[in-house]
């Protein structure tokens, strides 16, 4: 092989492993969503398209997101360690922008999404969280707007939720206010920059 085919080998594998990072990192600025959108366009082209299939709001998909994986695609739960020094696996199977679980997703692909779909890419991620969160509203009765209820329900499932399994959890009472604090603020960013 020659060396210029070598070096042209190195060459695509390197770009390949620089664009795998960028496509995988958080966006520059995760509290401006007019920035955010212009940054990354795909993002909210995939929530729009989520907003009109589903009905759940942009900026209430974003504040999820953000709460879950801060926009970072290949997000996972931290390894766990037996004797702080064995690892045990992983806190759970979440995976992704909106982090959803293995049985969740399996069951998302089932009713609504496709044997394709990927919890790396956004454009799926955004309809899995569009998908969940009507099925917040159709067994919970909670609306698609409440960002606060529907992020307790994401966290603590359907079942917890009508449970309340939340009451006991005080950090996750702080997250599902600061989810709805995140959202109002993106909603008021969006409308702003006239992108709502």
């Amino acid at each position: 092989m020659s060396k210029v085919l070598k070096l042209a080998i190195v060459a695509v594998l390197v770009s390949a492993c620089g664009f795998g990072g960028q496509r995988f990192s958080a966006p520059r600025n995760l509290d401006n969503a007019c920035l955010l959108a212009s940054e990354r366009p795909q993002y909210f082209a995939a929530m729009r398209a989520t907003e009109r299939r589903w009905g759940t709001p942009v900026p209430v998909q974003m504040a999820i997101i953000h709460a879950e994986s801060r926009f970072v695609g290949d997000a996972r739960t931290p390894v766990r360690y037996t004797l702080g020094v064995i690892p045990m696996g992983r806190q759970s199977s979440a995976l992704g922008y909106s982090q959803a679980l293995d049985g969740t997703w399996d069951e998302y692909v089932r009713e609504a999404g496709s044997r394709r779909s990927s919890r790396t890419n956004i454009h799926d991620a955004t309809d899995f969280i569009g998908w969940y969160t009507n099925k917040t509203r159709e067994r919970n009765g909670v609306p698609l707007n409440d960002a606060r209820n529907q992020y307790l329900a994401y966290h603590d499932g359907h079942a917890g939720f009508a449970r309340g399994s939340y009451n006991a959890k005080p950090w996750l009472l702080q997250v599902a206010d600061r989810v709805a604090s995140r959202a109002q603020m993106y909603d008021e960013q969006l409308r702003a920059c006239r992108r709502r």
